[in-house]
């Protein structure tokens, strides 16, 4: 057997008594809705077994390829032919590296919960934590379902393209499966009509799936809505764009039209014509979204695929995405303002990647908030490189200041990987660590009731009421 150790205990970030009170009486037992994530819906449709500790670990995970790239892993290793376990040993041998980032913490979190494993990973206790792991792995519990239910993850929203034709969807509907597992609409590549070969292959899939001719504007206007349409049908409450900053150069459905059609036809369009294009979707897609009581997401600020080279050999997605820095305030407010005007905004979350416009983002969802609807702008959870101990704390304190924490939905693991449920965990405890913390210094009243109740929404029962999903 291994030697226990305690760096991952009870009390775990958890600096005061009244933070752990806060934890094991309000937050611990809270079931999860994991309202983002890009979990595969083929894995979960065919209860996916994980052969080894490398296939359910390090595949696909983005964030560990940065570490491994960082350490001077070679590719191979990372993304790459290597074998499982010299993959799995590149990572051993790099988590004692990653001291003070967030995946330290993670990394011992994961094996834990998952394979009650107490030893720090390292290159020397790999090869035990390998045995033990994959033993874990042959059973039930570790499969695709057994982890959903052992986390008690009362549901989950994947990210979907409106291409996808939501068969694995409906298999999953018809299983026996306790965890709720519904789409959400991501229709991120009908903007891309500057990438024409890849835009017009996307266009013969829309049309295959929707059965519509996509040969104009108003056809693909059409076919979208039948997607959208479909997904409604199949339990689908949200939408989600990843965007640089909010289109909001707005122009007719005639221009758009106009645009549309030289793009199909391969010609280039410039990016005042994408921005005038893009943002007459957008338009549409909230209107939709509004008329039938959906969530729109907004995740802002990325820029995506930063390397040539990576994006040539290996293609979206590879860990080469960083934080951009363009203006967000203005084109947020166009957009979110024209809506509003219209009758036709939809109740919205608001995702920052740039901390510098954390407050920006803050105080934009206050502009719109509307009466009988509590919380309907949502300045969104610590997202992707702020989804760290002091991103997510950053995220509250902001929202603090300007908002309403007592309204907030709460964490997200926006993730691929089933190994990610102790994110959610990660979360609650830096939140009682945070509030139990301030009561003790007399800045929050000593009442545990008041504020534990406060803690238990945010975990649960905000998200589960402002969603509408059914579970």
């Amino acid at each position: 057997m291994l030697q226990k150790m305690t760096f991952i205990h009870e009390d775990f970030l958890l600096q005061t008594v009244t933070a752990q009170r806060l934890y094991h009486e309000f937050a611990e037992n809270e079931p999860i809705l994991d309202y983002h994530t890009h979990l595969p819906p083929a894995d979960v449709a065919n209860n996916r077994r994980f052969a080894d500790l490398s296939e359910i670990w390090l595949e696909g995970d983005h964030y560990k390829w940065r570490a491994l790239r960082a350490s001077g892993v070679p590719e191979n290793l990372c993304t790459g032919d290597g074998s499982a376990y010299d993959k799995f040993l590149a990572w051993a041998s790099t988590v004692p590296k990653t001291l003070r980032n967030p995946l330290y913490h993670w990394t011992h979190l994961e094996l834990k919960r998952y394979f009650d494993v107490d030893e720090l990973l390292s290159e020397k206790t790999a090869p035990q934590i390998w045995e033990q792991a994959n033993a874990c792995l042959q059973s039930e519990e570790l499969s695709a379902h057994g982890i959903l239910a052992g986390f008690n993850v009362r549901c989950v929203c994947t990210t979907d393209d409106p291409t996808d034709d939501l068969s694995l969807h409906a298999k999953i509907a018809a299983s026996n499966l306790q965890t709720k597992i519904y789409p959400t609409f991501r229709p991120d590549a009908a903007f891309r009509i500057h990438e024409t070969s890849e835009f017009i292959a996307w266009l013969n899939k829309l049309q295959e799936v929707s059965n519509v001719d996509v040969g104009s504007y108003d056809n693909l206007l059409a076919a979208l809505k039948q997607r959208h349409d479909a997904f409604h049908e199949i339990g689908c409450r949200l939408s989600d764009h990843g965007l640089e900053s909010c289109y909001s150069d707005f122009c007719s459905d005639e221009t758009a039209a106009t645009i549309f059609d030289q793009a199909r036809s391969g010609q280039p369009v410039s990016p005042q014509q994408l921005a005038q294009y893009a943002s007459n979707l957008m338009l549409h897609f909230g209107i939709w979204d509004s008329a039938k009581g959906w969530t729109k997401q907004l995740h802002l600020g990325a820029i995506r695929n930063n390397s040539p080279r990576l994006l040539a050999e290996l293609g979206r997605d590879v860990g080469c995405d960083s934080i951009g820095d363009w203006l967000q305030a203005q084109a947020l407010s166009a957009y979110l303002g024209c809506l509003d005007e219209m009758g036709a905004l939809p109740q919205t979350i608001l995702y920052n990647v740039n901390p510098t416009d954390n407050y920006v983002f803050a105080a934009m969802a206050g502009n719109f908030q509307s009466g009988g609807r509590a919380g309907k702008l949502q300045f969104g959870s610590g997202w992707w490189f702020l989804d760290t101990d002091e991103g997510m704390r950053w995220q509250l304190n902001t929202l603090s200041n300007l908002g309403l924490l007592s309204q907030f939905i709460g964490m997200l693991t926006d993730s691929r990987s089933f190994m990610s449920y102790p994110r959610h965990e990660y979360f609650r405890r830096c939140l009682c660590d945070l509030l139990g913390g301030e009561i003790e210094k007399g800045i929050l009243p000593n009442d545990i009731d008041l504020i534990g109740e406060m803690v238990r929404n945010i975990c649960f029962s905000n998200a589960h009421k402002y969603l509408g999903l059914e579970m």
